[in-house]
């Protein structure tokens, strides 16, 4: 079944709102994956995940290399045999308002505010299509 990036249900949303480890896919300019462990909000309102990082990671450089209309990435959770991805088009962002957004859902969902970072950027991906097995609430 078909999961609408835009209204995902209650389990699955529930699931991106818990505190996990997830893993972000970008790919090199060889085409070869880049697979790395992020933290990641989803904005399914908005029909946006975030990723808050480093201006000098690999990822940033990966995404920047695919140009202006941004990079196929994937981010992904698990948990038990529950799973949930979101794909999308990246792009970096560099504005200060849209960073410290984007902290502030960091620290609403991994429940601390991340150390100060004169570096920190944001990729932001535009979702195009959501899978997964959620759990169901207890």
């Amino acid at each position: 079944m078909p999961i609408d990036v835009r209204n995902p249900g209650p389990e699955y949303l529930a699931f991106w709102r818990e505190r996990h480890l997830c893993t972000l896919t970008t790919l090199r300019p060889n085409g070869s994956p880049h697979v790395v462990p992020v933290g990641v909000t989803y904005d399914p309102e908005a029909g946006l995940a975030r990723v808050i990082t480093n201006k000098n990671s690999t990822k940033v450089a990966n995404v920047q290399a695919a140009g202006e209309l941004g990079a196929q990435v994937a981010v992904c959770q698990v948990q038990g045999g529950y799973w949930a991805t979101l794909e999308g088009r990246a792009v970096v962002r560099t504005e200060p308002d849209v960073i410290a957004d984007a902290v502030r859902r960091y620290a609403e969902r991994y429940e601390r505010m991340p150390s100060p970072n004169p570096d920190r950027v944001l990729i932001e991906i535009a979702l195009e299509r959501a899978l997964g097995r959620a759990p169901l609430p207890e």
